[in-house]
């Protein structure tokens, strides 16, 4: 686990974003858990096939599904008190 609190703290890293994005819905503790569990099985597919890590990115959950994030920070906005308006996506 002490690896885990390590590699949280890389700036730009994919196991970051995932323990931000954890984090916020299930708390630190868990969150450390399941980087710690991405770890152990990054670690198991690398020696079994023989390859290198694949940092994904900090940006990784981002780009997996672009309007689910804007539809989110549009909503986090309004939540906050910020008239958003609505914009037909082109992208």
């Amino acid at each position: 686990m002490t690896a885990a609190w390590a590699a949280v703290r890389v700036k730009s890293s994919y196991l970051r974003a995932q323990f931000l994005r954890i984090k916020a819905r299930r708390g630190a503790k868990k969150a450390i858990l399941a980087v710690a569990a991405s770890m152990l099985t990054a670690a198991y597919h690398m020696l079994r096939d023989g390859t290198e890590y694949n940092d994904l990115g900090c940006e990784h959950f981002d780009r997996q599904d672009r309007t689910k994030t804007i539809r989110r920070l549009m909503k986090r906005l309004q939540d906050l008190g910020c008239e958003v308006p609505v914009l037909a996506h082109t992208g």
